[in-house]
This record gives structure tokens, sequence and C-alpha cells, in this order.
């Protein structure tokens, strides 16, 4: 601004909207600069890289009473909100268990070679890692009885349930890493972290602060990790940093972030949970002959749903014609027809079919507000929009 005092209102903006370069840096590294302590978390059997860890034992102890359940869970949601971010649960899954579950995990990446060279990744570069979309659903019908033994586990549904509440949806994704595969930026999650800046400049503040508690990210070790293989990297307590979507794409925070970063080696069965807010990474697998396999667990809030049930396309399809020239021309302006696409059409790519919708040059696939605005721009035949959308509602479908 040259040095011109902003006004009240341009103040008011600054407070509720972030602009690109928000982020003080040196604010940053002091948000970060803490360490945990065990006083803080007293049923922890010890602190590890400032993440905090704790024993199957613990949790198997917990779920003998709701009091003792809800006082392990405070003790969680304090890792995740004013903690370091992370908690590691030790051998909290049987090995047999997982065996049997990477049998089926190992069909299904062979079969979907088989059957085109299997499905992409968010960051990898094709053929790096061997990922499985929806291996929830893939694994409950490989093997229902496996699927049951699995997801019994107090672990998984005591920390799904300390962070969201009850209702929560559990999705999973199984990402091999295979040998030689490089290192991630380091990024948050979903939601606000799967898009592109010009998005997420569009959501306010409070926005940013209540994206983290919509979902919670974990991860099932199915072997042994060791640092070489390339487990996860974090930068415990950055989930407190409020501009940390916009900001940590940027050198200083990623040099930051390689120089202090954390990371656990895992042993087969043990558990780590984070807030998706946490900066981190899955790291570089330097190792000749390990195949770093995790199931990633990614929990969503049972309130990220609206309350009633739409047809976007039949909608779409009886005011499409009104919103094409000339019915729009001296009637409406360009802001007011993306005001009607914003109340007929979905502008959310999610929850989607992602062996099939696939990331359109980004981390999401396409929206059907962007195909209507497309349609509307190259003023597209009204059959010929329908057929689109169509065969997008198709590739989002599980059927």
């Amino acid at each position: 601004m040259n040095g011109t005092p902003l006004t009240q209102q341009q103040l008011l903006t600054q407070q509720h909207y972030l602009s690109k370069d928000a982020g003080d840096f040196a604010a940053f590294v002091e948000s970060v600069s803490h360490n945990a302590t065990l006083t803080d978390y007293p049923q922890a059997s010890n602190i590890e890289q400032n993440a905090v860890v704790y024993s199957r034992s613990t949790v198997t102890r917990a779920c003998s009473t709701p009091e003792e359940k809800k006082t392990l869970m405070a003790e969680w949601i304090k890792v995740w909100t004013d903690g370091p971010g992370v908690l590691m649960i030790t051998q909290a899954m049987d090995h047999q268990v997982i065996d049997r579950a990477n049998e089926t995990f190992e069909r299904i990446i062979n079969q979907q070679k088989a059957d085109g060279g299997g499905s992409g990744d968010h960051f990898a570069k094709a053929g790096a890692n061997d990922r499985i979309w929806n291996a929830l659903e893939k694994h409950g019908k490989g093997d229902p009885e496996n699927f049951t033994h699995y997801y019994a586990n107090e672990a998984i549904a005591l920390a799904s349930e300390a962070w969201l509440g009850a209702g929560y949806q559990i999705t999973a994704q199984v990402n091999r890493v295979n040998p030689g595969s490089a290192a991630q930026s380091a990024h948050r999650d979903y939601h606000l972290g799967f898009m592109a800046e010009d998005q997420i400049l569009k959501y306010p503040m409070h926005v940013h602060q209540l994206s983290p508690a919509l979902t919670l990210q974990g991860a099932i070790a199915h072997c042994d990790m060791p640092l070489a293989s390339g487990p996860t990297l974090y930068l415990p307590y950055s989930q407190h940093f409020s501009e940390g979507y916009v900001a940590f794409t940027r050198d200083e925070f990623q040099q930051y972030f390689n120089k202090h970063r954390s990371q656990l080696e895992l042993k087969k069965g043990d558990m780590v949970f984070f807030n998706p807010a946490l900066m981190h990474a899955a790291g570089e697998n330097k190792t000749a002959d390990i195949y770093r396999l995790a199931n990633l667990l990614q929990v969503s809030s049972a309130f990220g749903r609206a309350m009633e049930s739409i047809d976007h396309l039949g909608l779409i399809d009886a005011i499409y014609p009104t919103l094409v020239k000339p019915n729009t021309a001296g009637t409406l302006t360009k802001d007011q027809i993306v005001n009607v696409i914003s109340a007929c059409a979905d502008g959310y790519p999610f929850p989607t079919n992602l062996d099939t919708d696939l990331p359109a040059g980004g981390m999401a696939p396409k929206t059907q507000q962007q195909y209507l605005l497309e349609a509307l721009d190259d003023n597209t035949n009204h059959e010929i929009l329908l057929e689109r959308l169509q065969s997008l509602t198709r590739k989002q479908s599980l059927t």
C-alpha cells in the first residue's frame, strides 16, 4: 500500500480473507518451536521426536469403561489440537490380520496392473507407487472375514470417534511405495490441502480453521518401515499455523520443513493418526528391496453433508437453455450466471470414484460447475453437455 494506512474495511477484509502472500515466516517458526512432554500426556508411553506414543494395552484398557475411554480420547484431542498434532499407537493391529489383508491388497494391485497399469497417485509419477483407491470397499468385498477383523480394531474406532464424534465415515487408500520412489513435497491434506491456490483464497479464514476438524488422517503400517524406506515426515505443531494452506508451498517453509521435520520408524502393526493440517510428506524410499506398504485412512465427519438430496443433473437439464445466449443477453451478467450455476450444479468433486474420475491437472477432478461454465463459454449444444455430465456421473459412481 506504499505506506498508506489501511482503511477499516481493508483491515476487516484482511482479517477474514487471506492473500497469496499471507503467513509470516518468523511467526511460523515460533509456532512450531515447542517440545511435548509426558507430563502433558500421562497415558502415553513415551515421546518420540515430538510424536506422542501410546501402547495398544493402553487403548485396550481405556475401552473397558466409558469413563476411561473418554479420558483417553480427551488426551488424544489435546495432542491433535494444542499439542504436536501426531500420535502413534504401537502394535495396534495383529500381524495375522495384516498378513491376510496384504494378500487381498496384492491380488488387487496385480489385477489393476493386468487391467491396464493400475491407478495413479496424487503426488508420485506414474509407476512409482501402487495405489488402491477405495481400498475400504475392495477389501470388504474381496475378503469379508478379514475386513471384519481388521475394522473391529479398537484403536481405529477410538481415534475416529475422538476427533470426529459419532457417525464418522472411514475411507481408505492403500499405497505401496516402491524402492527408489522420491519424497513428496510437504503439504497439508484434504479438504483445503487438495486445492489450488486460487481456490483456497476463495475460502474465508474461519473455513481454513474449520477444515482440519472435518477429517482425521491415519496410517497403518503393513510392513516394517525403517527410516531408509521413507516413512512419513512430519513437522509437529505446524497445524497451529492458520495461514498454512496458503504459505506452506513457499520455499522458506519447505526448506524449514526439510531441516526440522520428524520421521518415525514404524513396525508392522503400528498406527499413526494426525491432524490433517499438520505439515507432512511421504519420505524417499532409498532401499533396494523394501516395498513400503501402508493403509492410509481418511476419516470424515458426518456433518459434511447437505440436508436434502438434489437431482443436479435434472436441474441442469431444465435450466441450461435459460443460460444460453441470446436468453441471457442483456439480462444477466457473467457474475449472475455464475451465481445461478452455484445454485444448480455440484461445485465439489468429492466423493468420487478415483479409479475412473481422475484428477484433472491437479489434486481433484473437474466438477459439474466447471463443465457447465466451459459449456457456456463454448456455446456447447444442450444434448452434448448432458452427455458429458452423464459420463461424469458414471465415472463418479462405484457401480
